[in-house]
């Protein structure tokens, strides 16, 4: 009898017939591992009274002591406050405004004006957080800046928007959402083009306005990809960002700058607490963690998409 050809599994004849895309994802594959699973070796340290003399295999364990001395702290409450706070407000402000400004460029029809407002929208992108909070700084400053001069015009007194706590939130989101949503509505654009064409066709036929056509065709057709980054921003919620907090933040609007990100940063680098901050950073990762998951099952429950 003839010898019997030796049979790969399916999925290595798979791999071998893409060999060079797999090849193009070993980069990726590799900075994952490396950055974001191997170090994941340190979370130990929440859990112990970590020494640098001893190493994180050698120092004591405690247990959930961290833990605990975070949830009896005197600043926890305020601390989920503020990031529940920020984090809820970037969503419900930040996360529509990109898909609106995305349905209103796809809308225009004379190229050069299209383009003129994507490229004014997405440079704010490209600034620097330091050079971001420089302008609000100077925008909002109340001897000079230009939203304390058009306040004086009207005969009002200049406002310090950036020692006040009650407006630190207000700041912080709006600024992020100018700065970002020439960037994020890029994605509903793509998503834009995939529509097609032929039912606005069919659509005008039947005599539905541009808002009809934008409401039952353009919206239905990128709601995939709405509810997935919506998936995404809820489960990044709790991690509000860590560098443009702490350059906004000063002695006067701790009461409502203060988050885990900047506590975090106090505790572990400025006061060498590496245990405790690592359990706090740990909470917060636990939290966010959370609520990916259970936003995700309801999203496959509910519409059917969902990240897995």
């Amino acid at each position: 009898m003839p010898p019997r050809k030796h049979r790969r599994h399916p999925a290595i004849r798979s791999v071998w017939r893409n060999w060079e895309l797999y090849l193009l994802l070993l980069p990726v594959i590799a900075y994952f591992v490396i950055f974001k699973y191997v170090p994941m070796y340190g979370v130990q340290i929440a859990f112990k009274d970590f020494m640098a003399a001893k190493g994180i295999w050698d120092s004591p364990w405690v247990g959930w002591d961290h833990f605990e001395r975070l949830f009896n702290s005197y600043y926890f409450w305020r601390l989920i406050k503020n990031t529940l706070g920020i984090g809820i407000y970037e969503l419900v402000v930040g996360f529509p405004v990109p898909i609106i400004l995305a349905l209103m460029i796809n809308e225009v029809r004379a190229a050069w004006f299209r383009k003129t407002v994507q490229t004014v929208t997405y440079a704010p992108h490209f600034l620097s957080t330091v050079v971001m909070v420089g302008m609000v700084f100077i925008f909002l400053s109340p001897g000079s800046g230009l939203i304390n001069q058009l306040i004086k015009l009207f005969g009002l007194e200049p406002v310090s928007f950036m020692t006040e706590p009650g407006w630190f939130k207000s700041i912080f989101v709006l600024s992020g959402v100018w700065q970002n949503m020439g960037w994020s509505s890029i994605i509903y654009l793509a998503a834009l083009t995939g529509i097609d064409p032929q039912l606005h066709e069919a659509a005008k036929v039947d005599g539905a306005s541009r808002l009809q056509r934008i409401w039952h065709i353009n919206l239905p057709g990128i709601m995939p990809t709405i509810v997935i980054l919506l998936i995404l921003n809820v489960g990044n919620l709790m991690g509000v960002g860590f560098e443009k907090v702490l350059l906004m933040q000063n002695d006067l609007n701790m009461e409502a700058s203060d988050v885990l990100s900047t506590y975090v940063y106090r505790s572990g680098i400025l006061e060498a607490q590496y245990s405790f901050s690592a359990a706090v950073d740990l909470f917060n990762a636990i939290v966010n963690f959370i609520l990916l998951v259970s936003v995700n099952y309801l999203s496959r429950r509910v519409s059917e998409t969902s990240l897995w």
